[in-house]
């Protein structure tokens, strides 16, 4: 199996896994996972974010956002809460980032949940998404 294609399989199983039970810890696996991959806000902009080390060499669980020069930090506790929201709304379509709360780094956090299978978005931003993924897929 080629390693794109092992990576894959395993971010699929992390997402299936994921919508099974939803947890905290299972949030986290994918969040690993998904690292480098190139995901879209719901107005189209292209991002991908990677896990701050400590000194130790561990995950801080501080998520630094790669939006072309500029990058912004998004930390563990604003995934908390827009997760457990995204918990209580289970099966709604959420229509817009803000939908989940006003929560600092909603725009990127959005997408990263719709992708792990956790919220349904409107029709018109999924097919936005799908036409940008086709055009410049990074992983």
């Amino acid at each position: 199996m080629e390693q794109s294609d092992k990576k894959k399989g395993e971010r699929n199983k992390a997402c299936e896994e994921l919508q099974e039970c939803l947890e905290e810890d299972k949030l986290w696996e994918c969040i690993e996972l998904y690292q480098g991959y190139r995901f879209l806000t719901a107005s189209g902009l292209p991002f991908t974010y990677t896990i701050k080390i400590g000194r130790s060499g561990r995950y801080t669980k501080e998520l630094i956002i790669d939006r072309r020069s500029e990058s912004k930090t998004l930390t563990w506790s604003s995934v908390r809460l827009a997760f457990e929201n995204a918990v209580c709304k289970k099966g709604e379509i959420i229509p817009k980032p803000k939908a989940l709360g006003d929560i600092r780094g909603i725009s990127y956090i959005y997408p990263l949940f719709y992708h792990f299978g956790i919220i349904n978005v409107p029709e018109d931003i999924e097919q936005r998404w799908r036409d940008g993924k086709d055009k410049n897929q990074v992983c």
